[in-house]
């Protein structure tokens, strides 16, 4: 059994442990919500440019972009995995990384070479201890994304994908559900579906009405211009819904690891207290062992 010193040492040091973790829960919370401010800002944007996009590609008399080619054969393809810079966040980093190797062996069961783009130190570290050759790496910013780093993202997609050296783009990141909620999110981002150029019918009967547009320059080169910002609108939109997930996953792995803190505590000072007592018995049972002695 520990003596009451080890005990005490133990309580001390789960303590502060206790404190850091509850200093990172106030932190992630903190960040947690500037993270959903900057999603329901993204909305909207979003929103707009499909519909742009929309309305130039019904504008369009013929649509041949790189960026919309669809493949006949795909022989390569390229995961993007979207982790996060640093650990402490329960399962965020590990069901990605899951995911994505899943989806490794289903490609390459299928005949295609799997490469591989990541985002975030957690991801890099898993993919170069496991010998994954890395097309691209990009790290230091989840914590803070912003719009430059999703651009940078995007553009080397992109370069892959029009050079001919993959023939798909696959993203793997986490979707921000709810503060408890994180779902895992596989999703092709190129080519660009060419779902994203039609629209439905209302949308139809009020051009109908609004009349004809004329377009300068013409629709193609303008969706041509359009199509690069709408992928880089894409990965944003995902960065961020990984950063988002990312604290909401700290926050409530720091919280469960304060409340596990204070069960050990409990459990700790109740076996200190046995201990004690234990060595209180045992210095009274010595006193009235000596006692009986001398009266002898």
């Amino acid at each position: 059994m520990a003596s009451v010193q080890d005990l005490k040492r133990r309580i001390r040091s789960v303590r502060n442990t206790r404190k850091i973790t509850r200093a990172l829960e106030l932190v992630a919370a903190a960040k947690l919500r500037r993270a959903q401010t900057r999603i329901e800002s993204m909305r909207p944007y979003a929103e707009t440019m499909q519909e742009l996009i929309a309305g130039v590609g019904r504008a369009a008399s013929s649509v041949r972009l790189p960026l919309l080619e669809q493949r006949e054969q795909v022989e390569s393809v390229l995961i993007v995995a979207l982790t996060g810079d640093r650990g402490l966040a329960g399962a965020f980093n590990s069901q990605v990384l899951r995911r994505a190797f899943a989806a490794e062996r289903r490609l390459t069961g299928e005949g295609a070479r799997v490469r591989w783009l990541v985002v975030g130190k957690k991801g890099r570290s898993t993919l170069t201890f496991r010998r994954r050759a890395l097309d691209g790496e990009f790290t230091g910013f989840m914590d803070k994304p912003v719009y430059a780093d999703a651009q940078a993202v995007a553009h080397r997609a992109a370069e892959l994908f029009t050079s001919g050296e993959v023939d798909r783009v696959v993203l793997v990141y986490n979707t921000f559900v709810s503060a408890l909620t994180q779902r895992v999110t596989e999703q092709d981002v190129l080519p660009i579906s060419a779902d994203v150029l039609e629209t439905d019918e209302d949308e139809r009967r009020l051009d109908a009405l609004r009349g004809d547009f004329i377009f300068e320059p013409e629709p193609e080169e303008i969706l041509a211009r359009l199509l690069p910002v709408y992928l880089e609108t894409q990965l944003y939109r995902a960065i961020l819904e990984s950063a988002a997930s990312f604290q909401a996953a700290q926050m409530t792995a720091m919280r469960n690891a304060s409340k596990n803190a204070g069960e050990l505590i409990d459990r700790l000072t109740l076996s200190m207290n046995r201990a004690r007592q234990a060595e209180i018995t045992q210095e009274i049972l010595e006193v009235v062992a000596g006692a009986e002695a001398l009266t002898t």
